[in-house]
């Protein structure tokens, strides 16, 4: 089984919102990363889990855990002229963006950036890493077991 961290930004989708979705499940779209849409697309199975973290807000962090719950499919908000994630160049016989659903495992505390860059053994961690932009990336089993203590330690 492989391991992620998943990056949205709260003010377009939170972790609550994940909470308040119909069956607490939903389409991660919206990523348009060549990198981030291989990992969806290529290595992403049914089952596997991801951190939920919270980017570009004030309190940047884990704040939560979901799983994959659908392989990769087309994302359709490619197709969609109306959509902030509209691409001209996709069509639906050649999608260039792809998406998974994820659904809610559970809410954690946050567990800020700051918490994750001073704890041993996450140096090496993709998302702590300087000039590391990408909304989804892989997390080794050592490091999730370590984050997996900080979420259930107290804040």
């Amino acid at each position: 089984m492989r391991y992620w961290l998943m990056k949205s930004e709260p003010d377009e989708f939170s972790i609550d919102d994940l909470v308040k979705a119909p069956k607490r499940t939903t389409p991660w779209f919206g990523v348009r990363n060549y990198q981030a849409r291989n990992f969806m697309r290529d290595d992403m199975r049914v089952g596997e889990l991801a951190f939920f973290y919270h980017s570009s807000c004030p309190e940047p962090g884990i704040a939560g855990i979901v799983r994959v719950s659908r392989r990769a499919y087309p994302d359709a908000t490619q197709f969609d002229r109306a959509s902030p994630y509209y691409d001209a160049k996709a069509t639906p016989a050649n999608p260039r963006w792809m998406n998974v659903d994820v659904a809610l495992v559970r809410r954690t505390r946050l567990v800020r950036l700051a918490e994750l860059r001073a704890t041993p053994g996450l140096e090496t961690m993709v998302v702590l890493q300087r000039g590391s932009r990408l909304s989804i990336t892989p997390v080794t089993p050592a490091e999730w077991r370590i984050v997996l203590r900080l979420v259930d330690a107290a804040g």
